[in-house]
């Protein structure tokens, strides 16, 4: 009777190495030592967007030194900062738009560091409101007038101040307050950290993003 089929099979760990590569003429490299601890590697995290209802997934993962990462495999919410008015809120996680190393990390809807997401905008339009006394993405203007009426002279005065100062808001990032979702980019790494923190996207970055999802959009449908 054969032994073959007794023997279990060996799986090969991941290694962070480049001794085991060959050399860029081809040619094969001398194995002078073994594979190191520090050298190991690990299964990717693969974080997606945890779907609606569902409750977010993170592991800790014990690590040389004894230390400790936090391993995200799915998240629903995050802490972004709008850089321009230095302000920072926890807000939803609603799609995953693009990401410029994949599409299949869009298709999959993978959290990764620099791809770009669309937020919940409602905690920072009732920031803007508490702060400036302005209802961002309201269409009716009575609206705002009635908000005022409520408040104290002091307060009045102090809202006025602070929208004195202030510069005009981007054109683009103000339509997006009014559609409720805001585009945003992930600084954080989620399968190191265990977060999906970022900041939105204004500006010339955010006009950079709007062109690249133009195009996409455009390439699906056979436009020029």
């Amino acid at each position: 009777q054969s032994t073959w089929g007794s023997l279990k099979p060996t799986l090969m760990g991941i290694s962070r190495d480049s001794r085991h590569k060959r050399r860029a003429t081809g040619g094969k490299r001398a194995a002078w030592r073994k594979k190191r601890k520090f050298e190991l590697g690990r299964q990717p995290a693969s974080t997606k967007l945890a779907i609606a209802g569902g409750e977010k997934c993170v592991r800790p993962v014990r690590v040389r030194g004894g230390n400790v990462k936090f391993r995200a495999l799915r998240l629903d919410t995050g802490s972004f900062s709008w850089g321009s008015e230095a302000v920072a809120r926890k807000s939803r996680i609603l799609d995953v738009v693009y990401n410029a190393s994949s599409n299949d990390l869009v298709r999959t809807k993978s959290l990764v560091k620099n791809c770009i997401v669309q937020i919940d905008a409602t905690p920072f339009r009732q920031w803007f409101a508490q702060h400036y006394g302005v209802a961002l993405g309201r269409k009716k203007a009575g609206e705002e007038t009635t908000e005022a009426g409520k408040k104290s002279r002091s307060v009045l005065a102090k809202l006025a101040a602070r929208a004195k100062g202030k510069a005009a808001m981007d054109k683009a990032l103000e339509q997006q307050f009014s559609m409720g979702r805001l585009f945003a980019c992930i600084a954080s790494r989620p399968g190191q950290h265990g977060r999906a923190d970022g900041y939105v996207l204004e500006g010339k970055e955010l006009e950079f993003y709007l062109k690249k999802l133009n195009r996409k959009k455009n390439a699906g449908t056979g436009k020029a």
